[in-house]
């Protein structure tokens, strides 16, 4: 295929063409490349390619795609109904009987290639838990990796995420193990978004001081710490019958 683009460099108008990988060079051939068939990973276009995959099979097989989440697929029938959740490269199958999951399953191996886990334990960090009155999602482990990450601070629990009379402001000194903070508040938020809501107003003030952080930040991320210690197995609960 012959380059048909070429950039401009400054002033010069010199044409940059894109260069053929070493070994490959074809005598007579210098300007032309390699026409990819096949989108790989690391690729800008990869994960669209792979979307627009994975829709098309979906969408030939009966399953429409959510309007207000696009990584989630829904089938209905008169036997029942099937919903997919799509995220990167893993897949959550949920439906009303087995026989229609079955077939999903089914459906997908027949078209790309896929390790079926079994029933759902652990996903993206979430832990699924069956009572006799529904489920509960909850992410005890992802927190004991946080605290595992923090033991050098007071690790000792309080019933509280946040303590009201710590005014917190813009720290105008030098910042305090700003490249930990960081961290912390990104998974603090991970927390939060998935299974977590009762932490959001402590994360939600803790991350306005992210760029410069003190020591009275430190304090109030340390006493959220300290909280999901003593809380570390609460989770959502979703009971059969809402």
């Amino acid at each position: 295929m012959d380059v048909k683009t070429a950039f401009l460099n400054g002033d010069l108008d010199e044409e940059i063409y894109m260069e053929q990988p070493e070994r490959f060079i074809v005598p007579g051939q210098e300007k032309k490349v390699c026409k990819l068939v096949k989108s790989l990973y690391g690729l800008k276009q990869a994960p669209k390619q792979w979307h627009l995959k994975f829709d098309n099979a979906q969408m030939s097989n009966g399953f429409k795609i959510n309007e207000c989440d696009k990584c989630v697929y829904t089938k209905s029938t008169q036997d029942g109904f099937v919903i997919i959740y799509l995220y990167v490269d893993d897949m959550l199958i949920i439906g009303s009987n087995i026989g229609m999951i079955k077939s999903t399953k089914k459906m997908l191996t027949n078209n790309f290639d896929m390790k079926d886990l079994g029933v759902a334990d652990v996903i993206l960090g979430i832990k699924i838990s069956r009572t006799s009155d529904g489920l509960v999602l909850s992410q005890s482990h992802y927190i004991e990796k946080i605290l595992a990450k923090l033991s050098k601070h007071d690790s000792s629990p309080v019933r509280a995420p946040y303590d009201p009379s710590l005014n917190l402001v813009k720290n105008i000194g030098h910042g305090v193990s700003q490249i930990e903070y960081a961290p912390i508040i990104s998974s603090l938020m991970y927390l939060t978004n998935c299974t977590r809501p009762d932490i959001a107003y402590s994360v939600n003030r803790l991350s306005r001081y992210t760029s410069n952080t003190g020591r009275d930040h430190w304090k109030a991320i340390v006493r959220v710490l300290r909280y999901l210690r003593y809380t570390k197995n609460v989770g959502l609960h979703y009971t059969r019958y809402p």
